[in-house]
């Protein structure tokens, strides 16, 4: 049974996906809150379980932070359409998520698995915290310094999730795990094809 609770939870958090954006579009923000946080708790309690009793599954590995990312690219793109945060919040989550499926996809069948580090996991809760920040504001109507509070809390999650895909695309290149000696025969065999073009 505990074997696969950490995928059962996974599952969880991608059914609840389609009751945030329900309740963010029908102006219940308090149960979309509710259904976020419960997300959450589901994604901390997988993690710590499949570590804690080495449940790692390939399932697991893949299902995981796509969970993460279609709650968070779900939740962040039905706010922009309710008009309660600006697009270009979405539009750099966004393009930080596009950055990494591709950079999933080019380490696929290398047996690498990316652990979270700090400032990973500092960027989520922060972005976390003011996707919740801004559902307590529009259901009890505060507007003025909270709004601004919970923008500050928005750019400081974003600064922290550009300052993470720094960071990892810095570790997996030390590691070796990007190819040094193929990007610099790409960058000969391209500048031999300039001259030839001359």
């Amino acid at each position: 049974m505990l074997k696969h609770l950490p995928n059962a939870l996974t599952v969880v958090r991608l059914l609840l996906i389609p009751l945030i954006i329900f309740y963010i579009f029908t102006g219940n923000y308090i149960l979309a809150f509710v259904f976020f946080t419960i997300s959450g708790i589901t994604d901390i309690a997988d993690g710590f379980i499949a570590r804690k009793f080495n449940l790692v599954s390939n399932f697991g590995k893949l299902m995981d932070p796509l969970a993460d990312k279609l709650t968070q690219i779900a939740t962040l793109a039905s706010l922009v359409f309710a008009n309660i945060i600006p697009l270009w919040i979405l539009a750099i989550v966004f393009l930080k998520e596009f950055i990494m499926i591709c950079g999933a996809s080019f380490l696929y069948g290398k047996d690498v698995v990316v652990y979270s580090k700090w400032y990973g996991k500092l960027a989520t809760v922060l972005l976390y915290f003011a996707i919740v920040v801004s559902l307590l504001l529009k259901q009890f109507e505060l507007a003025g310094i909270w709004e601004l509070i919970d923008l500050g809390i928005f750019t400081l999650a974003l600064l922290s999730t550009i300052f993470s895909l720094i960071m990892y695309i810095k570790d997996l290149y030390q590691k070796g795990f990007i190819d040094k000696q193929d990007l610099k025969k790409e960058v000969t065999v391209d500048k031999k094809e300039e001259r030839k073009k001359r």
